[in-house]
């Protein structure tokens, strides 16, 4: 039987074929629904599959069922508006996440520090803010796929922070369809997507890249890594910093 919200698109989709617009946000609605009661879903994005929820519990599962140590954090399903509402960055940083955004379009993730005031934020339980941040900085994803940004849209609706990581084991690498989901973390979930094979499908098991705001040092490189440098230098004369511990982790 077909897990509870299976689309039954076919592999030969990708996640970056449009679906129309009132199915998107029927989808997106189901999954705010699901985690908003303490559930666990499992997302279709370019990036990668990715597993999600909102509570306690759900994060709890979520770091059970990957085997993930609690010493990495979760990342937080966002936008360049979320950011500018969220992360402590100055106009100038802020302007660059929007352009790589909404000029560049390209898939990233940013990490920096953030104001815990803010209502998607304080609402949330103190364990899921725990997990969910390090050191005092947030790691936010953003223009990961069509249904990403409709979650992270209607996160910011309805007042609630949607909190995850890829869909796979820990150190596994990336899963980019649904069918790949190790079968441990995709039994946790409570509701699951199927928009067929992740658009970045790479054979290096490669998810977003992932930048520290503060001072331009690359966390992780992921996918369109190479256009995300480029694109800050040209538009910005931001250089990207590699350090040995990145460098020997890509």
């Amino acid at each position: 039987m077909p897990p509870r919200g299976e689309s039954g698109m076919t592999a030969e989709k990708t996640t970056a074929d449009p679906v129309p617009r009132d199915q998107l946000e029927a989808d997106v609605s189901a999954v705010m629904d699901c985690i908003a009661n303490g559930g666990v879903a499992i997302l279709p994005l370019d990036v990668a599959y990715a597993i999600v929820g909102a509570r306690p519990a759900a994060i709890r599962r979520i770091y059970d069922a990957k085997k993930r140590s609690y010493e990495k954090p979760c990342g937080m399903f966002g936008s360049a508006e979320l950011s500018a509402e969220i992360h402590l960055l100055d106009d100038k940083k802020r302007e660059m996440i929007r352009f790589l955004q909404y000029e560049a379009r390209l898939p990233f993730s940013v990490v920096a520090a953030f104001d815990a005031g803010h209502p998607l934020l304080s609402g949330a339980d103190p364990f899921v803010l725990q997990t969910s941040s390090k050191a005092g900085t947030l790691d936010m994803l953003i223009n990961a796929g069509q249904f990403h940004d409709e979650v992270a849209r209607q996160s910011a609706a309805r007042g609630m922070g949607v909190f995850g990581s890829s869909a796979n084991t820990s150190l596994a690498g990336s899963k980019y369809r649904l069918a790949d989901v190790d079968a441990p973390v995709r039994a946790v979930a409570d509701i699951v997507f199927d928009y067929g094979v992740s658009r970045y499908a790479s054979d290096r098991g490669l998810s977003s890249s992932i930048i520290d705001f503060a001072d331009f040092t690359v966390l992780r490189v992921g996918h369109r890594y190479e256009e995300l440098k480029q694109v800050l230098l040209r538009q910005f004369q931001v250089k990207l910093r590699i350090t040995a511990q990145t460098a020997g982790a890509a």
